[in-house]
């Protein structure tokens, strides 16, 4: 099992790393294994030459466990531990500087006007978390106050996290983010841009099974047996539509 979701890690490491995500040593991923167990990206290392036998084990303190010595965890593991302790249905959690997404965290703006459905049914609003510096305790206190009811959140001047149930649908909500994001910023510079409204937002989130009755958006998760939620392994593609 360990073996199967570590070579799924390295798919999605290299993956973001060839969609431009990320550069350098940019990024990290991790997926909880069982308690207290955590696979994790390590520090330091291209994503886009990342291989199997360097991912490590580690407890949520970021202790290794199991793994080649010369390598460290990811210095952002205290962000990963963090989602982990906060939300008990987060089983992966995805770092990256996707230059889109990160544009409108740049400029501290939130993507919290609804203009395409499928953002709507991936993630709802896109909160901007307060600026803090990177590999610090500073960066899971930021986001903390939006990890209830958000499965994304921007990072001020900074990048993007996505959490989800399985590693891969944490990859395909920043994938899906990126794309909201492009999108938007698109739509923009052609004109003004169409708001969905209160009223066709509410049926999407009937549709989807996932309204809460008052046009709140905010908090859309995914379920056990969502239409739309990823179960199957490395590749398959998310059905959203």
């Amino acid at each position: 099992m360990s073996m199967q979701v570590k070579k799924e890690m390295v798919w999605v490491c290299k993956t973001m790393w060839d969609k431009g995500w990320v550069a350098s040593n940019d990024g990290n991923v991790s997926v909880k294994i069982g308690k207290d167990r955590f696979l994790t990206t390590p520090s330091g290392i291209s994503k886009g030459f990342i291989s199997v036998k360097m991912i490590l084990e580690v407890n949520c303190q970021g202790k290794v466990l199991k793994g080649d010595a010369k390598y460290k965890p990811s210095s952002e593991f205290a962000l990963h531990s963090h989602c982990y302790q906060r939300r008990a249905d987060v089983r992966a959690v995805v770092h990256a500087h996707p230059p889109f997404s990160t544009a409108f965290a740049i400029t501290k703006t939130p993507l919290s006007a609804f203009s395409l459905i499928e953002a709507v049914m991936a993630f709802g609003e896109v909160p901007v978390a307060p600026y803090a510096l990177p590999g610090t305790a500073e960066v899971a206190n930021s986001i903390d106050p939006f990890l209830p009811s958000h499965d994304a959140v921007l990072l001020a001047n900074h990048g993007a996290v996505t959490i989800g149930n399985s590693l891969m649908a944490a990859f395909f909500r920043m994938e899906s983010l990126e794309l909201t994001a492009k999108t938007l910023a698109i739509a923009r510079l052609i004109g003004k841009e169409q708001r969905l409204s209160p009223k066709q937002i509410e049926e999407i989130l009937k549709q989807q099974g996932s309204g809460n009755g008052n046009g709140q958006t905010a908090g859309i998760r995914e379920r056990k047996g969502k239409k739309g939620e990823q179960k199957g392994t490395t590749g398959t593609a998310v059905d959203s539509g």
